[in-house]
């Protein structure tokens, strides 16, 4: 049996002061959040840090491609099962 973590997440239509600005920057096309920020949403801090974080492993300095970077992220997704 498997059971999954669940973790209480602001929408974004509820999304106030600082969440609301990160919201606001960081959302899809279709004007919603992805849920691997939306984790942090009772943290604002957090959510920045770890936007930061990724962008910086995503689009900083390194020998790597962004497509190579993001073939790397979906395997390691795939591996664990979840959602890329």
């Amino acid at each position: 049996m498997s059971s999954k973590a669940w973790i209480d997440m602001i929408a974004e239509a509820d999304a106030q002061g600082e969440l609301a600005e990160y919201y606001q920057q960081w959302h899809r096309p279709d004007g919603r959040v992805d849920n691997i920020l939306r984790i942090h949403s009772l943290n604002p801090p957090s959510l920045r840090g770890h936007y930061d974080f990724y962008r910086h492993l995503m689009r900083g300095s390194s020998e790597l491609t962004r497509a190579q970077r993001e073939m790397i992220a979906v395997t390691v997704s795939a591996a664990n099962q979840c959602h890329y």
